[in-house]
């Protein structure tokens, strides 16, 4: 029997606000452990929470840009369960009333649309963390009670671990525009819970689902999901049943171990928090998180194909990161530059530059306008294409203009025309078996005359003034 794979995702992501969601502790990553707490965010008896506001506006924000209805009158929950790193024993969440319900995102799986929709997006308080030592036991580490999270949770319309992958990279990606998560998954910014089963092909009727947690990369993702399908058709093969339950995936082990047996909703006994008053969006509030959407990846994508005419790929790697897009868009409406032009030196030498870096734009010197500024002086010969890379470099690393480098570095292309032709019967002078070569019909030897008189000019003559005056005079002989 074949089956297909049904999987919905539960996104998990840590909003960029500078306080947690209840308190006015700091959110900073990589603390002294336990250094970032206080009497509200480790539940001590008496001390109340206050709803940062920053928090309601980010996942509002998520919601517009995921075409979600927003609840603009919404509520808190508390959400019980009793774990180590949860000090209250219950988690303030969002139940019935989220703030965004029945959104959707669009990508595409190799060429082929694919729509994805929401079910809800809520506001939560993070837990702490488990830190494990074999030989000093078990720390826990209360830093992360209270970072503001949102969850994203999907219907479950994905049907393969490369479409998951995908899913993922567009919801990282829109979070990236709108600037409400840093995004670094490394420090667990982003993570997600995958819940999967499977049915006969051509059903329609949902199997049982098992969630997976600790799935800290989109790489694992794939990993988790292609492992759990394959899981539950063997057990379905071989006569078994599929058990609703929660289970760990362990990365490096390529595989996945029973923690608990999956609660429902009932299990965690959900009701208002009495501590916290109804949250309301008014419309000026709303109009105000409506105009802060940017153009988003998907509408970029497709702008970039049609208009500057770049290949789908290209496309994708600079709409994919909102600094490159940005950089692009800023570019091209000075209108001084060829479009394409600054396209491929994002795609190239920039974002050569930060992968080898490990860093992204946003943490360089380098602006739209400067990089303008120095593709001008490319395109009217001023320096060459490999000075430009030279100036690239400390344009990400100073303050100084094109300009200015160009002169400190004495980058200054020769043009001038009675300078190229001394500069061309020098090199045919000390070369006489090269024009000799040339007389007898070898055409190729011009390239090595044009290497000559570069290594002479010291890189600053005109390679295609060079060459133009090499061939006019080799042609004289």
């Amino acid at each position: 029997m074949r089956y297909e794979p049904v999987i919905g995702l539960e996104v998990h992501a840590e909003l960029s606000t500078k306080t947690k969601i209840f308190c006015g502790c700091s959110t900073a990553f990589g603390a002294e452990i336990n250094t970032h707490v206080c009497p509200v965010c480790t539940g001590q008896p008496g001390a109340l929470p206050v709803l940062n506001k920053q928090v309601v506006h980010y996942a509002a924000k998520m919601g517009v840009a995921t075409h979600c209805r927003i609840n603009q009158l919404c509520k808190s929950d508390r959400k019980n369960y009793f774990y180590p790193d949860l000090p209250k024993a219950y988690q303030i969440s969002q139940f019935d009333v989220p703030i965004c319900e029945d959104g959707y995102v669009d990508f595409e799986v190799d060429g082929e649309p694919k729509r994805v929709r929401f079910e809800r997006i809520h506001f939560e308080e993070d837990a702490g963390k488990l830190l494990h030592d074999e030989g000093e036991g078990t720390v826990v580490d209360f830093n992360r009670c209270g970072v503001p999270l949102i969850e994203m949770v999907t219907k479950p319309d994905i049907h393969s671990s490369a479409e998951a992958k995908e899913f993922l990279e567009t919801i990282k990606t829109t979070l990236s525009y709108l600037q409400i998560c840093d995004c670094r998954m490394e420090e667990g910014s982003i993570r997600c819970d995958v819940n999967v089963s499977v049915r006969p092909e051509g059903s329609e009727e949902l199997g049982t689902r098992v969630e997976m947690k600790n799935i800290n990369s989109f790489s694992a993702a794939v990993r988790a999901i292609d492992y759990e399908v394959n899981r539950q058709i063997e057990v379905l093969e071989d006569g078994g049943k599929i058990i609703q339950e929660t289970r760990r995936w362990d990365d490096s082990k390529v595989k996945n171990l029973v923690m608990r047996s999956k609660e429902d909703a009932q299990d965690y006994r959900y009701f208002p928090d009495p501590d916290l008053v109804a949250v309301e969006i008014d419309d000026a509030w709303m109009e105000q998180i409506k105009s802060e959407i940017p153009e988003l990846p998907q509408s970029r994508y497709k702008r970039y194909i049609e208009e500057i005419g770049l290949q789908p790929k290209e496309a994708r790697i600079i709409s994919d990161a909102f600094d490159k897009a940005c950089l692009l868009d800023e570019g091209v409406g000075m209108n001084r530059v060829d479009s394409k032009t600054i396209a491929n030196w994002i795609l190239s030498d920039i974002s050569k530059y930060l992968n080898d870096k490990g860093i992204e734009l946003k943490d360089t010197k380098l602006t739209a306008a400067k990089l303008v500024d120095m593709i001008e002086l490319i395109e009217k010969n001023v320096i060459s294409g490999n000075a430009g890379k030279k100036v690239l470099i400390q344009l990400f690393e100073t303050d100084d203009s094109v300009d200015a480098i160009v002169e400190k570095l004495g980058l200054k292309q020769v043009s001038d025309e009675g300078a190229i032709q001394k500069l061309v019967d020098e090199v045919l002078a000390a070369n006489p078996k090269s024009v000799e070569d040339y007389k007898g019909g070898k055409k190729n030897v011009v390239g090595f005359l044009v290497g000559q008189c570069m290594k002479a000019s010291k890189g600053k003559g005109n390679p295609k003034m060079i060459n133009q005056c090499l061939n006019k005079t080799l042609a004289k002989l």
